[in-house]
């Protein structure tokens, strides 16, 4: 069979698992992932020598030392995917829940019911741990799940979910509600968003231009996260102290992950006392300050910043850095440069914490608290799938529910329309 048969063979029947998965209890959902936890443990040998099968080759092809970090698994890692596969378990399960129910002047009684979406696929890249926390995700929802990772992990994927497609096979769930695909060549993601027919929603995971490839070419809806362009406003009534601590915390604890704080507008009536401050700091911490000109007057060492800095995700040590006239002016900054990700404002003033909120259309807005925390675990999902910058159909930190839509359910007692 050509690739393109393959790839519509393998969704066509992932389409049909997803009927089954639909029907299991939480009970048997809970079973399945607490056995695949298992079987991840026990099997670990296997995975380490097929991992390090993919950490030769990566080697071998110059892939960079944070990339071959990503790529690894030990012992410890393998755990952390067990315990993953445990927390899920641990979750309420969405599907079957009644959002809403009211009765119509007519007695019917109308209501919402979460509902597996159906058939998911997860493009992503260098993490094979990734192969076990969205296999769990996408099955405790009801789903099933096309995976295709990146050529870099190939033999290490292959091998996880080879393990977890045994354990479904075990309980009786179709190994097709799981599916990996087998090969790197690029046709099979350009095959696999044909799909149309068979896959209801693409969930891209890595870069910018991996992103930007799926949207490009897909026929089937897709969650975009091209950026995460991440700012914190300095109000004037705002603590210098908390301040200064939620700055270094969104800058610098993790500077490389997509809720790391990238530009700084400070409130223009405490410039003079505040960015003295906050400069001297960061800049003890090795980071990089790029200013307007009036942010420069009080640091001098920061160097100017370019229009192209506003809308950068930097991902390093480099922070933007701009003072704002008031409020509306940093709203208005966010609005035009910022990439609907995360945004925060430090403030004491209840009205402008308010109205940041309200008028802040991010898909996480914090007052008095580090970007940092925009991620699914940190926020009481217990478990993400990824972060969407898409309002449509989910928006912000993805948890299990998001992997759920919901229908319409209504009960009568022989009622007709007149």
């Amino acid at each position: 069979m050509t690739i393109a048969e393959k790839i519509k063979n393998i969704a066509k029947e992932a389409r049909q698992a997803a009927y089954a998965m639909a029907r299991l209890s939480s009970g048997d959902k809970n079973e399945l992932l607490l056995n695949m936890a298992m079987a991840l443990l026990n099997n670990a040998p296997h995975l380490i020598e097929e991992n390090a099968r993919d950490l030769a080759a990566g080697e071998k092809k110059g892939l960079s030392s944070a990339m071959l970090d990503r790529l690894m698994l030990d012992e410890a890692r393998i755990k952390s995917m067990a315990d993953g596969l445990r927390e899920v378990a641990a979750l309420p399960d969405p599907v079957g829940e009644v959002t809403r129910m009211w009765k119509r002047p007519n007695n019917l009684m109308v209501g919402k019911m979460r509902i597996p979406l159906g058939v998911i696929g997860i493009i992503y890249e260098a993490r094979p741990n990734v192969t076990a926390d969205a296999a769990a995700l996408c099955l405790k929802a009801g789903n099933a799940v096309i995976l295709r990772g990146g050529s870099e992990a190939i033999n290490s994927n292959v091998a996880i979910a080879r393990i977890l497609q045994d354990e479904m096979q075990k309980s009786g769930v179709p190994g097709a509600a799981l599916s990996l695909i087998p090969f790197v060549e690029r046709e099979g993601v350009l095959e696999m968003l044909k799909q149309e027919e068979f896959i209801d929603l693409i969930i891209p995971r890595g870069g910018e231009s991996l992103i930007r490839f799926v949207v490009e070419h897909s026929k089937i809806p897709v969650i975009k996260h091209y950026k995460g362009v991440c700012h914190l406003f300095v109000d004037a009534s705002a603590d210098f102290t908390m301040a200064e601590r939620i700055i270094i915390n969104a800058k610098t604890q993790r500077p490389g992950v997509c809720n790391a704080l990238e530009t700084l507008l400070v409130h223009k009536d405490i410039a003079e006392t505040f960015i003295p401050q906050i400069s001297e700091v960061l800049s003890g911490l090795k980071v990089e300050l790029r200013g307007d000109p009036c942010f420069r007057q009080f640091a001098p060492a920061a160097k100017p910043a370019t229009e192209e800095d506003w809308a950068a995700e930097y991902l390093d040590l480099i922070l933007a850095a701009r003072v704002v006239d008031d409020l509306d002016e940093a709203i208005d900054h966010i609005n035009r440069y910022g990439s609907l990700h995360t945004e925060a404002i430090v403030t004491a003033d209840y009205a402008n914490a308010q109205r940041f909120i309200r008028e802040v259309n991010s898909g996480v807005v914090l007052v008095n608290a580090s970007t940092r925390f925009a991620d699914g675990n940190q926020l009481g999902l217990g478990a993400e799938i990824g972060i969407s910058t898409t309002k449509l159909h989910s928006f912000g930190p993805m948890g299990l529910e998001d992997l759920t839509t919901t229908k319409f359910i209504v009960y009568g007692d022989g009622q007709v329309r007149i």
